[in-house]
């Protein structure tokens, strides 16, 4: 590949003689009180992703800052960090991370934090494997989007919180447990009404298989263009093969994740007729002020979308 590629130069931002100039530029803004430090009081904690960070404000409460290096609505499989990326998290305390193949640029970005403690926060999770593509037999990384699974995140963070903040552990232990019982007085009645769907219209289908364990939190079955963003895109076989599947099953509806593009899911609902359901929220929350600034928001959205979507596909149905 040529060096004028763009491609190319952005991923050159991160090469050695680039990363050493913004790692001694963040050392020394950090011996001159300059970096935007964490307060004396709170820990400074990095994520990978916004719904981490959003977690785990909900964890620390008052006792950390938090932030994410990718920002709302971005696509985290093949992001790229950039060196401003490296100097947000060069004074951290603790970098927090979701492993299982999603961020698969995070081995090269820890190699270059040098001795920062960082946490896989799936640890404990059973997943579920991807079923098709060049992934077929590793772990879907989209473990948060079941919500057990997601209270074994909030436990994970609160134990790596812990670990490095030993005298606030009470204050985690206790906020963490506190958002699980919302989490769950939220979302288990939402659970309920996608039970009272008639069960031959239970289908999730999507543009990415990214909804594997909410369909399974949902019972529902589910079906999808692509298994992995950093795969592929649709291709005109993996259009068909899901045309194929709605005939069969007089599938009701379909819906595309938030951060790419939608159009082939549009053109299945189109040459299918079934409705298109909308957008769904797995890998990013949006800004504060948009439809899914938390997590909580994130799956109370996404769960009440499908519903009405089967309903509106249902009715479309009987009305034919």
């Amino acid at each position: 590949m040529k060096e004028s590629n763009p491609d190319k130069l952005c991923k050159d931002m991160f090469s050695h003689h680039v990363i050493k100039q913004f790692v001694m530029l963040a050392i020394l803004l950090c011996s001159f009180g300059m970096a935007g430090l964490a307060s004396a009081e709170r820990i400074k904690v990095v994520t990978s992703f916004t719904i981490l960070a959003d977690m785990t404000r909900q964890v620390a409460g008052v006792h950390a800052d938090v932030v994410s290096i990718t920002r709302p609505g971005a696509e985290i499989h093949g992001y790229q960090p950039t060196p401003q990326d490296l100097v947000q998290a060069i004074n951290a305390d603790l970098l927090i991370y979701n492993g299982l193949n999603l961020e698969q640029w995070m081995d090269q970005f820890l190699q270059h934090l040098g001795d920062i403690p960082s946490v896989r926060i799936s640890a404990g999770i059973a997943p579920i494997s991807i079923d098709a593509g060049v992934y077929t037999g590793k772990a879907n990384p989209h473990a948060w989007m079941g919500l057990e699974n997601a209270n074994i995140y909030i436990d994970n963070i609160a134990d790596a919180l812990s670990d490095i903040d030993p005298q606030n552990k009470p204050h985690y232990m206790t906020n963490a447990s506190q958002y699980k019982a919302r989490l769950s007085e939220r979302i288990l009645p939402l659970k309920a009404d996608i039970a009272a769907l008639p069960e031959q219209a239970r289908w999730l289908v999507t543009c990415e298989g990214a909804f594997s364990y909410l369909a399974a939190d949902l019972g529902l079955k589910e079906l999808y263009l692509w298994p992995i963003n950093a795969d592929s895109r649709a291709t005109p076989q993996q259009v068909r093969r899901v045309i194929d599947h709605i005939r069969l099953h007089d599938i009701p509806a379909i819906f595309c994740e938030s951060t790419v593009n939608t159009a082939p899911a549009e053109q299945v609902a189109s040459e299918t007729g079934i409705h298109y359901g909308g957008v769904l929220y797995v890998d990013s929350l949006s800004a504060e002020g948009g439809p899914v600034p938390s997590y909580e928001d994130l799956i109370v959205v996404n769960v009440n979308t499908i519903k009405q979507a089967i309903d509106s596909g249902l009715t479309r149905t009987q009305n034919e």
